[in-house]
C-alpha cells in the first residue's frame, strides 16, 4: 500500500474541500495549502488532520475543521495592513495562518479576552469557535467599521457569521451552516426562571 504524504493531503484538502465550497481568496488557499496542520494535533490524529472535521487537542480545546477556518478567514476580508485580534490560541493553527497575511496579530485565549481591553482597537476580530452570546467587552476592542467573524450556536446547529461594528453595536449575520466547536467562555449565561 502506498503511503500518502502530508503535502498530498494538504493539496487534496485545498482542491476537494476548500475550492469546491466557495473558498476563492488566494491568500486563504495559499495559507491553508502551506500550513502543516499535522503539527497542531496529537500524533494519534495525524492520519485525519486534513479531513473536514473538528479534532480534540486533549487540553480542552479543539482544532476546527479546515473549511470552517477557511470560510471565517475569507469572510473577515483581511487586508495586509489590518490589526487583527484572534480569540484563540497564540501558538495555534489559525494564528499561524493569519501571520502569513498580516503583520499585527494579537492572540488571546477566549476565556482571557478581558486582558485585551487595554489594547488599541482592532480592524478585525476573529473568534475561533462558536458562541452563544457575544460579551459586550469584545465590541470595545473593535474600531468603528471593524469586521467580526465567529461561529454561532443556534440550538443544535452551528453557523458561521459575520458582522461590522458600528457605534459599539453589531448585528451578526449567519452565512453558512458549519461544524465549529462551541466556546464555553461565550456560552449564554443561565437565566433565572420560576
Amino acid at each position: 500500500m502506498e503511503s500518502v504524504s502530508f503535502e498530498d493531503m494538504r493539496r487534496a484538502m485545498v482542491d476537494s474541500q476548500l475550492r469546491t465550497n466557495g473558498v476563492t481568496q488566494a491568500w486563504v488557499l495559499a495559507a491553508l495549502g502551506g500550513a502543516a496542520r499535522e503539527q497542531y494535533v496529537p500524533a494519534t490524529h495525524h492520519n485525519v488532520c486534513y479531513t473536514d472535521r473538528a479534532i480534540p487537542l486533549g487540553d480542552g480545546t479543539v482544532l476546527n475543521p479546515p473549511l470552517a477556518t477557511a470560510l471565517l478567514l475569507q469572510a473577515a476580508d483581511i487586508e495586509a495592513s489590518d490589526r487583527v485580534l484572534l480569540l484563540g490560541g497564540p501558538d495555534g493553527y489559525v494564528a499561524d495562518l493569519l501571520k502569513s497575511r498580516v503583520g499585527a496579530v494579537t492572540c488571546v485565549a477566549p476565556a482571557d479576552f478581558d486582558s485585551a481591553v487595554k489594547s488599541e482597537p482592532f480592524d478585525v476580530i476573529i473568534i475561533d469557535g462558536a458562541i452563544e452570546q457575544l460579551p459586550d467587552g469584545v465590541l470595545h476592542l473593535a474600531k468603528d467599521g471593524a469586521r467580526l467573524v465567529t461561529g454561532l450556536v443556534e440550538g443544535p446547529v452551528t453557523r458561521l457569521a459575520k458582522g461590522i461594528v458600528h457605534g459599539g453595536q453589531i448585528a451578526l449575520k449567519p452565512f453558512i451552516d458549519s461544524e465549529i466547536a462551541p466556546l464555553t467562555a461565550f456560552a449564554r449565561k443561565p437565566e433565572f426562571t420560576f
